[in-house]
């Protein structure tokens, strides 16, 4: 029990990208410690999946050794594989096979006897609650349970050691902590050990251990407090009488020696490289602006490793500016009973709401909870079953087409063409909204500088890491420069860094005018919205400013809520008024 359950040394592995090199692993090494729970962190490209493909024998390095239980990962291969489980980031689950069948499957796949099969299956759907859904198909279940089984089927082989790249993407954040509580209970009932890769700093902080790559090096490994108190002295709460918090943070973003602002509560939480910097402070001061002293979070100390040189973190790409409307009072969204029934079920039911020109409208729900039909039906890429929606003005089930030229729509998956390169794409989708000549070719010009993708306009979309991804999607969004941007998880496994870079541009957007309206599993980012609605079944069960969202859950018991505690409040109220009825 004292040897590393994994033991990485001077690990490299190199591809083929595009026509060229890319290093991915740069001689890396480090230890996990066993019956524990280890994070593995860093932006997207740091090399995270490719660590996780080479321990499960899945990737030959090109330098140095990965061991796992003592093993050698490359040498012992199938030995290795035999006491491992890996849930890469697209598990393989059968959507045509029912929850019993896919664990009877990969049962088989791991050689677990007929006679011990009844006692593990027991154990598993008892600790991931899937034990009254087993006769219900794959493809019939939320993201969440989705997660859930990818995660049974991992363990049906009772394995000593787990592997598990980002398995929380996508998922809501009530599914996401009965996710770690599973997690926990593996290593303190089995004594698993655990690697976990994770795009969301606030999982990574609740590890024994985190790693943290970047550009494919180790920049740090230890206990999240060492990382945290990198950040002691140096995080800030910033207000402005009168001032939005979104235009505070841009403007903070902007100044050097500032290596994070980001929207926290009812205020700008800034991470700086020393003390508060001398240029802010001339400015701030004439807007009788309060600047407090914060203590720092895990997120602090990641951010000030991986911006040393704390460049302006602000962008204002003109790519996204348009002349800001007369009148921002105006409803350019109108939602009225809204209804979409497919068969006897109710995907949305009786959903009212109004948008603002120039709002960031955020929609917030545990998966299934309809949002993605409500994006399409406004997006007039679905039909409604009742009630009405009024778009810029359109009524959408007379004039779908014009309310369409007015609309961006960036989708969960990113609606890319994975084999066209990024010049290709947005050339596509120049020619799907309609442009044409002189401002097809300035427009495009105007997107690949500004969201600096002209190094990258010969590469194939597919190559490209997931913050790129993102940057593309939205890119070919804003084409047409649309009055309504429609966001479904947008930032979805995406990087800190990505995220942040994400919604820079969308408080452009809201600046110049734009309404922007989001869905988001990613809590700390519903901080950025105007108003949030909270869908529950098909329902809106909460609706209004972050801040009267968070009252909602405050008691005598979490005295102050965060967005998260919010929104679990009031999904837990609606289960149990279901389980009364």
């Amino acid at each position: 029990m004292n040897e590393p359950a994994i033991e990485v040394q001077g690990l490299s592995k190199r591809f083929g990208v595009g026509g060229g090199e890319v290093q991915a692993l740069k001689r890396v090494s480090f230890n996990v410690e066993p019956a524990a729970v280890s994070g593995l962190i860093g932006p997207d490209g740091a090399g995270k999946t490719t660590l996780m493909r080479l321990a499960a024998g899945l990737l030959v390095p090109d330098e140095g050794h990965i061991r796992l239980l003592g093993l050698d990962a490359t040498t012992e291969a199938r030995v290795v594989q035999s006491q491992l489980g890996y849930m890469p980031q697209r598990f393989g689950l059968y959507e045509d096979l029912s929850v019993q069948e896919n664990l009877d499957l990969y049962a088989d796949l791991h050689g677990v006897l007929t006679e011990e099969r009844p006692a593990r299956y027991r154990t598993l759907t008892r600790m991931t609650g899937l034990g009254d859904f087993t006769g219900r198909l794959a493809g019939r279940l939320s993201g969440g349970m989705k997660q859930k089984l990818g995660l049974a089927c991992t363990l049906v082989g009772s394995p000593r050691l787990l592997l598990l790249d980002e398995p929380t993407v996508g998922v809501d954040p009530v599914s996401r902590r009965e996710l770690w509580d599973i997690i926990y209970g593996l290593v303190r009932e089995e004594g698993t050990t655990v690697l976990v890769s994770t795009a969301y700093l606030d999982e990574a902080e609740r590890c024994a251990d985190v790693i943290l790559l970047h550009e494919g090096r180790v920049l740090e490994q230890g206990p999240p407090a060492t990382t945290r108190n990198r950040a002691s002295g140096r995080v800030f709460g910033v207000t402005a009488r009168g001032r939005h918090n979104r235009d505070l943070q841009a403007e903070l973003a902007g100044y050097g020696g500032i290596v994070d602002a980001v929207l926290q509560g009812e205020h700008v939480r800034v991470v700086t490289s020393e003390g508060w910097p001398d240029a802010a402070t001339g400015r701030l001061a004439a807007e009788e602006a309060q600047i407090k002293p914060m203590p720092p979070r895990f997120e602090d100390g990641v951010m000030l490793l991986l911006r040393e040189d704390a460049r302006p973190l602000a962008t204002e790409p003109a790519a996204v500016q348009r002349p800001a409307p007369v009148r921002r009072d105006e409803n350019i969204i109108v939602v009225r009973e809204l209804s979409r029934r497919f068969g006897d079920f109710y995907a949305v039911r009786d959903v009212s709401f109004e948008v603002r020109r120039g709002e960031v409208f955020g929609l917030l729900g545990a998966n299934g909870a309809g949002k993605s039909t409500t994006f399409r039906m406004l997006c007039g890429l679905l039909p409604a079953s009742a009630g009405s929606l009024r778009v810029a003005g359109f009524d959408l089930r007379r004039a779908a087409a014009i309310a369409r030229a007015r609309i961006g729509y960036m989708s969960q998956k990113f609606s890319l063409y994975q084999d066209l390169t990024v010049r290709q794409n947005i050339d596509f989708f120049a020619s799907v909204y309609g442009l044409a000549g002189e401002r097809r070719a300035v427009r495009m010009r105007r997107v690949l500088e500004e969201f600096e993708l002209e190094p990258l306009a010969g590469r194939v979309s597919g190559e490209l890491s997931l913050g790129f991804k993102q940057r593309l999607a939205m890119a070919c969004a804003l084409m047409h420069e649309p009055e309504i941007l429609f966001l479904d998880e947008p930032t979805s496994g995406v990087d800190p860094i990505a995220r942040r870079e994400f919604w820079a541009r969308i408080g452009a957007l809201a600046r110049a005018g734009v309404t922007v309206m989001v869905t988001t599993h990613f809590m700390e980012e519903a901080e950025y919205c105007d108003r949030l609605a909270i869908m529950v079944a098909g329902r809106i069960l909460a609706m209004g400013e972050p801040g009267e969202i968070k009252n909602r859950a405050r008691s005598q018991e979490t005295p102050e809520p965060t967005l998260e505690d919010a929104f679990v409040h009031v999904v837990e109220s609606a289960q149990q008024l279901e389980a009364a009825a």
